[in-house]
């Protein structure tokens, strides 16, 4: 109910807390808070939400002194808007400030503002005047949070909580009513609006409608806030909307610096109402109804103030003081004093008529109304009574019916229907049979006090017979109980037992499983004996790990016994599988017993084969080796040359064939043992699969490569007997051969010295010595017919494939070598007298001094090769007169010298080449410039020539020549087909390439 103007509410005492803090609730908590600012404040100051925020804050106290700072980092430099801040929100004085424009100045004027802060008890904990003389945002912006926590937020206190704990309490109780409203904190429960549009509608809701505001449109929502805040309330606009909305945790910081805008316009608003003196003129008037009824009036929000009667009264009295109230009283500053007793003495005659005759019916109502009360509580009694003994009986033979179940599920659900009596049928039975006692003990003193007879119950419904039946229904219950326990116990005991009973019998019968198959499987009949004894140590293994087992299988039996003695209701099952386990257990045993005494008979009568297989082995091994050496000596194919050789082949096999008999003799006892292994393992039912372990010989290669040797002999024969035949021949063909190459052999070689000997001892002009060696020639020709002869019969030995002779140290190779190299040797011989004679001609070297030549020349060949070292050449020019000492010079001499006559570096002079040197260096030759100066002459004095001036000058095979060897000529004064006749010359000579 709303009265006077808008936003005046009136509510009832309760709704206080609800409605704000009461007066005189708020208190200084500076030593709550002082642990929250002693903390180090240089956190992250640096968001643009934040410093608008402060900024906003500090203008709404700055403007009350006529100023405002647009730059919370540059205005606050100097020190004097910061003391000017201080001042305001203080309400005390600060020191004067100085007024110099100087660092210093300014230091010391933020200097006196931080140390009023610190007078507050505030530490500021790094926050010097430099940083903020400098202009540093962080540490400005940590300053200001500083100020605001001080001035702004430690105050604040709801329910003995302060600073931020007690803000955000109170915006919590503010907020509760509110749908989509839930502040759990400063930053995210603020982001979509309606928090801020809550605080504003609860205290002053004519200027926000709520109900249209949407929690999907939060930009809509805080801006609507912020413009109603800034406009109705005077709170300047410290936040942005896009920014909280942007922003996945919104600045706490900045939200409570806003927030608590909020709390200081509307507390305050609350002790500007209460320290007026509108209420108090209006409380005499009123003062005689509210002693008597315990009425109250409530004054809210500081408004032109109403009247709320708290109670029911009269309709006509309420309308009554309804329109006097709103003419007279809500118009008027100070409501007339008489005209309000006057109007309230109206209610004292209303009521005091009609008092008489109320009190005289209120006396008779009474009397009846005591005693209708008695006889309802008499009527519930023998009721309540009458039930409850009824539920005793009933319950009794329930708690002691104690037949006992199978399962354990059963006995759980016994259990469980027992504590669902406990829970839930007897706790309504206990605080029965207490009201039972209650109303009993109530309607007795009612009795008495009203001069009333006592109450007798019924016969058997006494307080004692209900306190009896209860007795002993707790009696039932607690034996029921330890009977329960008892058999939970007793059950779980059976069911442990009967589960280890199943578990180890699982674990066993699993062990079993396949033992039977694995016991009665015959595998030793076809194994081996390294088998036989692998399965031995297998079957002495599984017999120590059936003696271990024998304890699991006495566990389970002694466990189905224990089970049968507690008369387990499953022990039929537990019997059959018990027994069904001895009974295997038995067959295991004997069926171990049966296989060890098979595998040990075995072993014996392997042992014994394995003993023959090994002497089998060791003999027929060798014998093998014999018979394949046998074979591989008989198959070999032997390659003799000589006659000796076939006789030695046949004289060892003769002696093979002699050892034969006894081979066969060993060859019959290795076959004896083989059988007689065979025998044993026949006899005894053993099965020789997989063969001899020792060899890999059988009976049947011995037999198959001794057969292949006795026909391998005779063919051994035959080839002998042919080679034999053969190289008799071979040897008849040797020595024609021989007897023929010792004759020719030693004719070449006498004639090849006898050559040598007339080359160096030739007398007479060249042309007797020419004519000396063509007859000679002639001679040698003639005996060509006995090298013919040779080769006939060298190509019958060739074909005969015999490669040596022992007759003769001649081959044929040799005959061909020595044949031919006397037949060079005397063409050579006969060239170089040729060449003598031409050079002879074309130097003018005289018949005495080419003898001269050939003197010296033979003088130092001493090994009469026919050419000289470089040794024996120096030595010979030294006897001509050349000086070619050794030195530097000499050598030098030498060295060209033997360039002239060895072009090819083979180290050995010739006696042509001698001959050739020695006729340049004592007769007259051409030379490259002769020719040159010739060439010049059929040129017509120029420095080319053509191929017509060649052809015209020249017989056509020389001109020819000259024409495809010369170069063309590239000078100066060239013409087409130039030929360079320069180079061509000195190519000649070997001066240049041709």
């Amino acid at each position: 109910m709303k009265m006077g103007g808008a936003g005046a509410d009136l509510r009832h005492p309760s709704d206080l807390t609800a409605a704000g803090p009461p007066l005189g609730y708020i208190r200084d908590l500076s030593t709550v808070l002082q642990n929250a600012v002693d903390k180090p404040l240089m956190t992250e100051y640096t968001a643009s939400s934040k410093t608008n925020t402060f900024t906003a804050w500090c203008n709404s106290h700055l403007r009350k002194a006529g100023t405002q700072i647009e730059n919370i980092d540059e205005d606050f430099r100097d020190g004097l808007k910061l003391m000017l801040l201080l001042e305001v929100i203080s309400g005390e004085r600060l020191p004067k400030p100085e007024r110099g424009k100087m660092r210093v100045h300014k230091i010391n004027n933020v200097n006196k503002a931080l140390d009023f802060i610190a007078s507050k008890g505030v530490k500021l904990v790094s926050i010097g005047a430099e940083e903020i003389v400098d202009g540093n945002t962080k540490m400005t912006l940590g300053m200001i949070w500083t100020i605001i926590l001080r001035f702004a937020i430690q105050d604040i206190s709801v329910e003995e909580t302060s600073a931020k704990e007690g803000l955000l309490l109170w915006c919590q109780r503010k907020t509760a009513p509110y749908k989509n409203v839930n502040v759990q904190n400063f930053h995210i429960s603020w982001k979509d609006g309606l928090a801020f549009n809550a605080l504003i509608h609860r205290h002053r809701p004519e200027l926000i409608e709520y109900d249209k505001l949407r929690k999907d449109d939060p930009v809509t929502n805080l801006n609507n806030a912020f413009e109603v805040a800034e406009k109705y309330l005077d709170i300047p606009k410290m936040l942005d909307a896009e920014d909280i909305v942007g922003t996945a945790r919104p600045d706490e910081k900045a939200i409570m610096t806003y927030v608590s805008s909020f709390y200081h316009a509307f507390s305050g608003a609350q002790k500007e109402l209460f320290n007026s003196g509108n209420i108090t003129s209006l409380l005499p008037a009123y003062h005689s109804w509210h002693g008597q009824e315990g009425r109250e009036v409530q004054i809210w929000d500081g408004k032109p103030f109403a009247w709320l009667l708290a109670g029911p009264a009269p309709p006509h009295l309420a309308l009554v003081l309804f329109f006097p109230l709103c003419t007279d009283i809500v118009g008027t500053l100070r409501p007339d004093e008489k005209a309000i007793m006057t109007y309230v003495s109206c209610f004292y005659h209303a009521f005091s008529g009609a008092q008489k005759a109320e009190t005289a019916a209120n006396r008779i109502c009474k009397v009846l109304a005591v005693n209708q009360e008695n006889e309802h509580l008499m009527e519930d009694y023998e009721r309540l009574a009458s039930d409850l003994l009824e539920w005793i009986r009933r319950t009794i033979p329930w708690l002691e019916d104690r037949q006992p179940e199978k399962t354990m599920n059963d006995m759980q659900q016994k259990l469980e229907d027992f504590r669902d009596y406990r829970r839930v049928h007897k706790p309504p039975k206990v605080q029965e049979k207490c009201q039972l006692e209650i109303n009993f003990n109530t309607l007795q003193t009612k009795l008495r006090l009203s001069n009333r007879p006592a109450f007798m119950p019924s016969e058997g419904k006494m307080v004692s017979d209900i306190n009896n039946g209860w007795q002993h229904l707790e009696q039932a219950e607690k034996g029921y109980e330890e009977w329960l326990l008892n058999e939970i116990r007793r059950i779980e005991r059976l069911d442990h037992l009967a589960e280890k009973f199943r578990q180890k019998a699982l674990i066993h019968e699993a062990w079993t499983d396949g033992k039977e198959a694995m016991l009665t499987q015959k595998d030793y009949e076809t194994a081996p004996l390294a088998e036989i004894k692998a399965l031995l140590r297998k079957h002495e293994a599984f017999e120590s790990d059936l003696a271990a087992h024998q304890d699991r299988v006495e566990q389970i039996a002694a466990i189905a016994q224990e089970l049968n003695e507690l008369d387990y209701y499953d022990s039929p099952t537990v019997n059959d599988r018990c027994q069904k386990i001895c009974d295997q257990w038995d067959l295991l045993g004997s069926l171990t017993h049966s296989r060890r005494e098979a595998l040990e008979q075995t072993e014996k009568h392997l042992e014994a084969i394995d003993q023959l297989y090994l002497e089998y082995a060791k003999r027929a091994a060798p014998f093998n080796n014999w018979m394949e050496g046998a074979m591989e000596d008989l198959q070999d194919m032997f390659i003799v040359h000589t006659i000796e050789e076939i006789d030695g082949l046949m004289a060892a096999h003769e002696q093979f064939k002699s050892t034969l008999p006894d081979a066969d003799r060993e060859r019959e006892a290795i076959l004896d043992i083989q059988s007689q292994a065979q025998k044993i393992a026949d006899y005894n039912h053993i099965k020789l699969t997989s063969g001899n372990p020792y060899t890999t010989v059988t009976p049947k290669t011995i037999n198959a490569k001794w057969e292949k040797v006795q026909q391998l002999v005779p063919k051994r024969d035959n080839a002998l007997k042919g080679e034999q035949d053969k190289q008799q021949s071979n040897e008849r063909l040797r020595l024609q051969f021989a007897n023929q190459a010792n004759v020719v052999g030693p004719w070449i070689q006498g004639k090849m010295e006898e050559i040598g000997r007339i080359a160096i001892e030739m007398h007479g002009t060249l042309e007797d010595q020419m004519n000396h060696l063509k007859q000679y020639e002639q001679s040698v020709i003639n005996y060509k017919p006995n090298i013919d002869k040779l080769e006939q019969q060298h190509q019958l030995i060739q074909e005969a494939l015999i490669f040596d002779n022992k007759h003769t140290n001649f081959t044929m190779e040799h005959i061909r070598v020595g044949w031919e190299h006397l037949l060079t040797t005397i063409a050579r011989t006969i060239n170089e007298v040729e060449n003598q004679i031409l050079t002879r001609d074309a130097k003018g070297i005289s018949q005495e001094q080419m003898h001269e030549f050939r003197a010296s020349f033979n003088h130092f060949d001493k090994d009469h090769t026919g050419a000289l070292g470089p040794e024996e050449f120096k030595a010979c020019l030294i006897s001509l007169g050349y000086d070619v000492e050794n030195d530097r010079q000499g050598d030098a001499e030498f060295n060209r010298i033997m360039a002239s006559v060895d072009p090819n570096n083979s180290g050995m002079v010739t006696f042509q080449a001698f001959i050739d040197f020695m006729s340049k260096e004592t007769t007259d030759t051409d030379t490259a410039d002769q020719v040159i100066a010739s060439f010049k002459v059929l040129a017509g004095d120029k420095n080319y020539i053509t191929a017509a001036e060649l052809r015209r000058e020249l017989p056509p095979d020389q001109a020819e020549y000259c024409i495809s060897r010369m170069a063309p000529y590239h000078g100066p004064d060239t013409v087409p087909g130039a030929l360079d006749y320069m180079s061509f010359s000195t190519a000649l000579y070997g001066e240049s390439d041709l």
